[in-house]
């Protein structure tokens, strides 16, 4: 049987959090709240996967007007998918993923398609999924690719020049929104004695404008010493530690 799917809002999504979402009473879950409050109003919609069986959340996806999307992207008049996620393993490979593509897909609303940045790597989703439901990549950088379904006859989206701002972050940086309870997390945990020592700056990213300009095309998170991207991705404190060490070493 398949899954019901939700649309959360604000008066909703106590009862209904993505999975991805921390535990209610964890920092990093009341800053997306927070966060959220604000991306409601500029069009962001969250579905959810309702297991009809378990009553359980199982899948969700985070899409935007890509206007306001937060990646070093232009993709002013298309929807742009912000997250997918299928949790746990055991309910991957049943199509659930794609059942919530379509969701984004059908609330196209006279916009010329949708764009999703995917990745080779962690912490994002994969292009194969994108592919195989009528997506095309049209353009890669790195570990990343954009992809887009391209329902009317427009201009395509586009990376930013992420480079530009990249290159005048020099000594130790940490960029970051809110978009990622987990990135939030990390950052309430980070080690003020750390950041002291290493004369780490801290920016938060505030609007999508800020993140579409940011110094990477993931935009939520970037690790960065002298214009070199060490992390681009949410990596836990051991992982940042170790990170730190390294680059130490090379000192």
């Amino acid at each position: 049987m398949k899954p019901m799917v939700i649309d959360v809002n604000l008066t909703n999504i106590e009862q209904y959090p993505p999975r991805c979402f921390l535990n209610p009473r964890n920092e990093g879950y009341r800053r997306k709240r927070e966060w959220l409050k604000k991306r409601f109003e500029e069009g962001l919609k969250i579905k959810v996967l309702l297991d009809r069986e378990d009553k359980k959340i199982h899948g969700f996806i985070e899409y935007v007007p890509g206007e306001h999307v937060w990646r070093a992207v232009e993709a002013r008049n298309y929807l742009f998918i912000h997250c997918i996620w299928i949790n746990p393993n055991s309910h991957k490979n049943r199509g659930y993923g794609s059942d919530l593509v379509k969701e984004c897909v059908g609330d196209i609303e006279g916009r010329l398609g949708v764009a999703v940045v995917a990745s080779d790597g962690p912490f994002m989703a994969g292009k194969e999924m994108f592919l195989k439901n009528g997506f095309t990549t049209i353009e890669e950088e790195g570990r990343h690719q954009l992809l887009v379904r391209q329902l009317r006859e427009g201009p395509l989206p586009k990376f930013k020049d992420y480079r530009k701002q990249l290159g005048r972050c020099r000594g130790w940086h940490i960029v970051y929104s809110e978009q990622c309870p987990w990135v939030a997390r990390f950052i309430d945990e980070l080690d003020s004695a750390v950041v002291a020592k290493l004369k780490l700056e801290v920016t938060k990213l505030e609007t999508p404008k800020q993140a579409q300009n940011g110094p990477s095309i993931y935009s939520v998170f970037t690790l960065i010493r002298d214009g070199k991207i060490l992390a681009d991705h949410y990596v836990s404190n051991t992982r940042f530690n170790n990170i730190v060490r390294k680059e130490l070493k090379k000192s």
